[in-house]
């Protein structure tokens, strides 16, 4: 699995964060929450989905299951003129990444020890310290081995 190299611009997001941590992940409770409120965000630049992860810069470094870092289930606005009651705003500062195309299931985590044990270490890039993202289009079908997503890791030059 190859991925393509893409130079992000910036990405206004809307939506609801959670800490967690792989040991205690709470990720159902938060789209939960989230879902049932997006349709109260009425300034959406895509029909997309965002699930963001910001990890502290040594969390890789340290991996360890119960890591705590932040995570959030949002969607891409045009501007922040209208942002619901409990839901909060983030803006994604561009940079370089690595975008991979995966389809399966969202319970397969092999294509994450791919890319953090195989790609990377083999690649020209190291791993940046911005948000990682996952890109939930009209094709993405949570825990469906059909289901497709774009995953974007952030990178820099070795």
């Amino acid at each position: 699995m190859q991925p393509r190299i893409e130079n992000l611009k910036g990405k206004k997001l809307v939506g609801k964060r959670m800490i967690m941590s792989l040991s205690d992940n709470k990720t159902g409770e938060l789209w939960k929450s989230f879902m049932t409120r997006r349709k109260e965000i009425t300034n959406n630049s895509t029909n997309d989905f965002i699930s963001m992860q910001i990890f502290k810069p040594t969390h890789f470094v340290d991996l360890n299951l119960s890591n705590e870092f932040e995570k959030w289930a949002a969607t891409e606005v045009v501007n922040f003129d209208n942002v619901p009651s409990d839901m909060e705003t983030f803006i994604l500062t561009g940079g370089l990444y690595a975008v991979f195309d995966y389809k399966g299931s969202s319970n397969d985590y092999s294509v994450f020890q791919y890319i953090f044990g195989t790609w990377i270490p083999n690649s020209n890039y190291l791993l940046d310290d911005r948000p990682h993202f996952e890109v939930l289009g009209e094709k993405y079908r949570n825990a469906d081995p059909n289901s497709e997503e774009e995953i974007w890791i952030p990178i820099r030059q070795k």
